[in-house]
């Protein structure tokens, strides 16, 4: 039987009874929610028109997802009302939300790991959709839209970058009349990112309607035509984005000035703590990335930023580094001069080495475990925490008070579940889990992923502090402001191979930029990284 011709991509209309400056599409009116006696959404008044990307702005905790989860269906609320099209609207679930038109991006990937991208995508459609005819159509939307996918590759082996792609393009096919994107550019490169604001554009001359949550100020700025701010659970303001500076806008959203991350400067380089030499991997993963010669150090004192497209390598450079995947030559990674490569990951801390993987919910914590449960985790080898095989649960306790307080980590309940906490106060968690340590090299993964301006700067001025105090510290990041901001020196992953360290001063965005995509390697570099 031959398989059936692809679909077409769906031609762009209009969306039916929309046109830019109409009535609102949906509005909350006094929407509250409450867990216990926490208020989560405190008499929210919201109003989104159709042909407009309506920004909703506020530090993280200040109530965005749950009111996304209202406007969704996944839970209900205590008190106020809803309207679509100004007609009474409660949906009892997500299912009766995308029926109205209503698409979400969520910051937490609603994703089954064990399925391929096409059958992820299939579950948010009809299900009269032909699975192998979706394949081929999804390949061809994907790249039409900048974000490529391999329809059949299991969701498992994939990057968070390339997770957030799948989560992207399979709320545009289901063609919305109102698209919620929760911290869409959160993984993506900037490439991907002016993709991703062209097709909004779109959406929005076709007349449908787009709530935007992003801690990035500037992308709001560029997009959005009205920003409302949440603070606390409430509405604080709503304004137009474009009249007001990224100061204001973070000052409204956190109540106060927000501070800049800031150099110690004068403090000594020393001797390389971690030290890579001709590192090769061939992952077991036939759709991973094998690294090629990888090699650079890190000094205690300084932070070194890698910069890279998802998918080139980063993932296979973290797991060598941090144990989780075990390399032949242990002379290929040295910690403080010791071989390790060969080591499991509690030798390597064991060695005064840290490790904040990229992904929250699954890596670096365990959902169903309570913080300080996670905490346990990695600080598990402490005599403080554990004696003789019994858990200091006082201690454990004292430890997540601890981080909490120094990293502001906000939670409904003293020891909640991980799942429990938005994903920029577990980021912020795992993050101070692993700094208040003291360890000697930090490796991190996306250290600042879903945080506001006022967390973001706080872990990179936590960053900052640990180099300034002798550790080495490591930065894998898609944020090529944050490695400006933050880092020593610099280099690009590309095809499984890091082009030379350069130091920060000496390259700027437009050169990372250039090196992420393959351009401005040395000859070379370049022929070993395209497999020449």
């Amino acid at each position: 039987m031959t398989d059936p011709s692809p679909l077409p991509r769906p031609t762009r209309q209009l969306a039916p009874d929309a046109r830019p400056g109409d009535a609102a599409l949906f509005e909350a009116i006094g929407l509250t929610k409450r867990y216990g006696g926490f208020v989560a959404n405190d008499s929210i008044d919201l109003a989104v028109a159709p042909g407009r990307i309506h920004a909703l702005l506020g530090e993280n905790g200040a109530g965005k997802s749950t009111l996304v989860k209202l406007i969704c269906g996944l839970i209900q609320p205590d008190g106020g009302a809803m309207r679509w099209r100004g007609a009474p609207f409660a949906p009892e679930g997500p299912a009766e939300a995308r029926a109205h038109g209503i698409g979400l991006v969520s910051q937490h990937f609603a994703l089954f790991d064990n399925l391929t991208v096409a059958e992820n995508v299939a579950l948010g459609l009809p299900a009269a959709t032909p699975l192998r005819s979706l394949a081929a159509r999804l390949a061809q939307v994907s790249e039409d839209y900048g974000l490529p996918l391999d329809p059949k590759r299991e969701v498992w082996r994939l990057s968070v970058g390339e997770r957030q792609r799948i989560e992207i393009v399979r709320a545009l096919l289901q063609e919305p009349r109102f698209l919620i994107l929760d911290e869409p550019t959160a993984v993506l490169t900037p490439s991907e990112a002016d993709r991703l604001f062209a097709e909004l554009e779109r959406l929005r001359a076709e007349g449908r309607a787009v709530l935007y949550i992003s801690h990035r100020l500037d992308e709001v700025q560029r997009l959005c035509d009205v920003a409302t701010i949440l603070r606390g659970g409430r509405v604080v303001a709503t304004c137009d984005p474009r009249a007001n500076t990224t100061a204001s806008l973070a000052r409204l959203m956190v109540g106060s000035e927000v501070s800049q991350p800031r150099s110690q400067p004068g403090h000594a380089i020393g001797a390389a703590r971690l030290s890579v030499a001709g590192l090769d991997i061939n992952p077991d993963d036939p759709h991973g990335t094998a690294l090629q010669a990888v090699s650079f150090d890190v000094r205690g004192g300084e932070i070194v930023g890698i910069a890279g497209v998802a998918g080139n390598g980063q993932e296979e450079l973290f797991a060598a580094l941090s144990g989780e995947a075990l390399v032949r030559d242990a002379r290929s990674i040295l910690i403080d001069g010791q071989p390790c490569g060969d080591l499991p990951i509690t030798r390597r801390r064991e060695l005064g080495a840290a490790f904040v993987p990229e992904q929250r919910l699954g890596h670096a914590a365990v959902p169903t475990l309570s913080l300080s449960d996670n905490a346990l985790l990695t600080h598990h080898a402490e005599p403080s925490l554990v004696r003789h095989g019994f858990i200091r649960r006082a201690a454990l306790r004292d430890l997540v008070e601890r981080i909490s307080t120094a990293f502001d980590v906000r939670t409904a309940a003293r020891d909640p579940e991980a799942r429990r906490l938005s994903g920029g106060n577990l980021q912020k968690f795992i993050v101070g889990r692993e700094i208040l340590r003291q360890p000697k090299l930090l490796v991190v993964n996306q250290p600042s992923w879903g945080l506001d301006a006022g967390a973001a700067a706080a872990i990179r001025q936590a960053l900052i502090d640990l180099a300034a105090q002798g550790a080495a510290v490591l930065v894998i990041s898609q944020d090529l402001d944050e490695l400006i901001e933050i880092a020593d020196r610099i280099g690009v992953m590309f095809h499984g191979r890091l082009s030379p360290l350069a130091a920060s001063s000496a390259i700027d965005r437009e050169q990372l930029g250039l090196l992420m995509g393959g351009s401005g390697w040395p000859q070379r570099e370049a022929q070993h990284a395209a497999g020449a």
